[in-house]
């Protein structure tokens, strides 16, 4: 009997990605979007018909986050995962065969910024502020009440190096001769970074940590967050919020001079907030990409087994490098 899988939202570089290996794995996989092309988001009977009987369900819903924060588009953050999430739900509660697993996307944002030590799912001292409350919203809505027969996993990904916004922005900034070390500092006050969703926090420091290029960063390769979907799916014992992080973290210093290696540069210019700030308004991004502290490890999958096809950064990036060049 074929294998059925749902992706709810498969447009992006992380959807395809899945569909491909899915479809590999003999599944028949079905995609709910926008504007189909099996379901749209706002035909819910039409999601119940796909999510009923199938085997395997992943939500990757939600506007890409490569975008400045302004007032419309942090509105849409938040409604574009809290509604697609709550769509999901509402179907599987009401299927009469449920999926077996449903794995929905969240964020590693959520944990609050580190230079002390790494944070794993058993860590539960969180960050404030925008990206955390829209990470804790999510998971609520996906944890929210009892569904007996399914199995969720809430995935709060890293920065997925593959053919993605983020990747292609490193990429550029190395290739351009600025990609030297990244330093927090002063900067004029703003709100864009204010909390919001059920539980707006406000955060605690939201300019101006002086990390001096020490701000961590942590990472996943495509094949690996495709990989770790497949491991997850096949160890039933896996449940709950899973880090989709490698097993290796760097700093700022670390990723920008493994990515002048990488493109062959021999030089980069550093740059700090006062720099960053006005480039990042012309590039339509927003500096936290940059600069804040993310120092997560896959505690879960650490533990339960998996062997990343990636665990250290730099042939990563080469292997993400090749094969743009081909």
């Amino acid at each position: 009997m074929t294998r059925r899988a749902v992706l709810g939202g498969g447009s992006g570089f992380l959807g395809s990605a899945l569909k491909d290996s899915l479809e590999a794995d003999g599944y028949q996989v079905s995609v709910i979007g926008r504007n189909g092309p099996d379901a749209r988001w706002d035909d819910p009977d039409a999601i119940l018909r796909l999510v009923d009987g199938a085997d395997l369900l992943i939500g990757l819903a939600g506007k890409a986050i490569d975008c400045r924060f302004t007032d419309a588009n942090r509105e849409e953050f938040l409604r574009s995962r809290l509604d697609t999430t709550r769509a999901l739900h509402d179907a599987v509660a009401k299927a009469e065969n449920p999926p077996a697993l449903w794995m929905n996307a969240s964020s590693a944002t959520i944990y609050r910024y580190a230079l002390d030590r790494a944070q794993t799912e058993a860590d539960t001292e969180f960050d404030t502020g925008f990206s955390p409350d829209v990470a804790r919203a999510w998971e609520d809505e996906l944890f929210r009440g009892e569904l007996p027969g399914t199995r969720r996993v809430a995935m709060r990904i890293t920065i997925v190096l593959g053919d993605g916004a983020a990747t292609d922005l490193f990429f550029r900034l190395a290739r351009w001769g600025i990609g030297g070390t990244q330093h927090d500092g002063w900067w004029f006050p703003h709100r864009r970074y204010r909390g919001i969703g059920p539980h707006p926090t406000e955060p605690e420091q939201p300019l101006g940590k002086r990390s001096k290029g020490r701000q961590k960063f942590s990472w996943i390769h495509i094949d690996d967050l495709v990989g770790a979907v497949r491991f997850i799916r096949d160890d039933p014992s896996i449940e709950g919020p899973v880090n989709f992080s490698a097993p290796t973290q760097t700093d700022n210093r670390g990723l920008m001079a493994t990515l002048r290696r990488v493109v062959g540069m021999p030089f980069g210019l550093p740059s700090w907030r006062f720099m960053l700030e006005p480039a990042m308004w012309v590039l339509r991004k927003e500096p936290e990409l940059v600069l804040k502290s993310r120092w997560v490890a896959p505690g879960v999958l650490s533990s339960a087994g998996y062997e990343f096809a990636y665990p250290e950064l730099e042939p990563a990036l080469r292997d993400v490098w090749e094969q743009r060049r081909r």
